[in-house]
C-alpha cells in the first residue's frame, strides 16, 4: 500500500443477513438491549437515487434479525425552505428519485418515526466528487490473489476526503450438470423429464461492507493512485469464469471523514484484551426533543462516481463434488437429490447428487443474468 496518503479499512456493521456483505451494526459501546436508531445513506446530487436505511443496534449477542424502522417520514430539506419527501420501499428502506439540485446550498435530514420521535441532521455542505480515473486489478503472487485498486484525482485540488463502496458480482457454475428432474404429472404420477430451467450457472452480486477511505490532505495534489479497496483470492473462485467490480466513490467534508475515520478505527479496534476502550461514536443527527441519546449516522450530500470494470483471469479452479450416486428410475422419481442423467447399458438408471454439486443457487446466486453483464 502507499503510505502517502490515509487508508482506513474497518468493518462497518449495519444489518445482519447471511451470507451478506452488510454486517450487523452493532457499535462497540453499545452492550444493552436498548434499540438506538441507525441512519445509513446520503443525498445523492448527481444523476442517480438517493437512498435512506433506517435500522436499530441491538447487543451483539443477540440472535434475532436486525430491527428495522418502517412507516417513517424522510424528508430532505434544503435551506431556502425547499423540501425533498423520500418514499418508502419497505424494510426500513426510503428512496428519492434524481432530482435537479442546486449545489451552492445546504441541506439537512429530518426524520419523523411512526412513534412520534424527530430526529434532525445538521446543515451539510455538497461536495463534489471527481470521476475515477480508473479501476485495476493487480496480481499478488504471495497472496494468490487479485488486489483492486481505484485511481483517481481533482485537478482542483478541492475535494481530498473520499469514501468508496463496491458490488463485486462473479459468474460461476455448480460442479455437476443437472439435466433432469422428477415431476408429478396431469395424472399424479411421478415422471422424469428434461430439467426446464438451468440451474448450473449462476451469478452472484455482494456488497463492500467495510469503511474505506482515503485523503490527500498531506499531499501536494489531490491524487489518489492504485489504492486497495479489496483483495480477491484464486481459491474463492470469483475470479475462474468472469468477475466484475462496481465502484462508488463519494466527495466527503472534512467532518464527515473523521466521523468515518473514528467509527473504523473503534470497530477494528475491539475484540482484544488489549485493545484500546471504544469511544462513543456519534454523527451529525440528533433527536430534536432529547440531544443526549444516542443516533449512529452520518448525512452528507456529494455527488455519487461510478465505474464497472470486468476481469476473466481465470484464476481458480473448476469446482469439485462427490461422486454422484447412481439409482434405479422407481427410485430417481421419488429421491429428494438432483437428477443429473440417464446411465447403464440401457438407459435404466440415473444418476442423482446433492442439492450443493449441482444447483448453483445454493451457493447463493441467481441464474438471471444481470442485466449489466457482459
Amino acid at each position: 500500500m502507499n503510505k502517502k496518503y490515509v487508508r482506513i479499512i474497518g468493518v462497518l456493521t449495519l444489518l445482519f443477513v447471511i451470507y451478506s456483505c452488510v454486517e450487523p451494526f452493532s457499535p462497540p459501546e453499545v452492550n444493552s438491549d436498548q434499540g438506538y436508531l441507525v441512519i445509513d445513506g446520503f443525498l445523492n446530487v448527481g444523476s442517480d437515487t438517493s437512498w435512506i436505511e433506517l435500522s436499530h443496534t441491538q447487543n451483539t449477542n443477540a440472535t434475532q434479525p436486525i430491527a428495522k424502522e418502517p412507516k417513517a417520514k424522510v424528508v430532505v430539506e434544503q435551506e431556502n425552505g425547499l423540501t425533498y419527501p423520500f418514499t418508502e420501499k419497505g424494510n426500513g428502506s426510503y428512496f428519492l428519485p434524481p432530482q435537479t439540485f442546486s449545489k451552492t446550498v445546504k441541506y439537512r435530514l429530518r426524520i419523523k418515526t411512526v412513534s412520534g420521535s424527530e430526529y434532525l441532521s445538521d446543515y451539510v455542505e455538497v461536495k463534489n466528487t471527481p470521476p475515477i480515473d480508473s479501476i485495476a486489478g493487480k496480481f499478488d503472487e504471495r497472496q494468490n490473489a487479485m488486489v483492486m485498486q481505484v485511481n483517481t484525482h481533482d485537478a482542483t485540488n478541492k475535494t481530498r476526503f473520499y469514501r468508496w463502496k463496491f458490488e463485486e458480482t462473479w459468474e460461476y457454475r455448480a460442479a455437476y450438470y443437472s439435466a433432469l428432474e422428477a415431476i408429478t404429472n396431469a395424472n399424479k404420477e411421478r415422471e422424469i423429464i428434461t430439467r426446464r430451467n438451468d440451474i448450473n450457472l449462476c451469478w452472484r452480486t455482494l456488497k463492500s461492507g467495510n469503511i474505506l477511505l482515503g485523503s490527500t490532505i498531506k499531499l501536494s495534489q489531490d491524487i489518489i493512485k492504485d489504492l486497495p479497496l479489496t483483495t480477491v483470492l484464486a481459491s474463492t473462485n470469483k475470479l475462474y469464469i468472469k468477475y466484475s467490480i462496481l465502484v462508488k466513490q463519494y466527495g466527503l467534508t472534512q467532518d464527515a471523514f473523521e466521523y468515518w475515520t473514528s467509527l473504523a478505527k473503534t470497530t477494528e479496534g475491539t475484540g482484544s484484551l488489549f485493545d484500546p476502550l471504544p469511544s462513543q461514536i456519534t454523527g451529525n443527527i440528533k433527536n430534536t426533543a432529547d440531544g443526549q441519546e444516542l443516533v449512529f449516522g452520518y448525512f452528507s450530500a456529494s455527488v455519487e462516481q461510478k465505474k464497472r470494470i470486468f476481469l476473466t483471469p481465470r484464476l481458480g479452479v473448476y469446482p469439485g463434488c462427490i461422486e454422484p450416486d447412481t439409482l434405479s428410475i422407481p427410485e430417481a422419481q421419488e429421491t429428494s437429490s438432483l437428477l443429473m442423467n440417464y446411465t447403464g447399458a440401457r438407459f435404466d438408471s440415473v444418476l442423482v447428487t446433492s442439492d450443493y454439486c449441482a444447483d448453483c443457487r445454493v451457493q447463493g446466486g441467481v441464474t438471471t443474468k444481470p442485466s449489466f453483464w457482459e
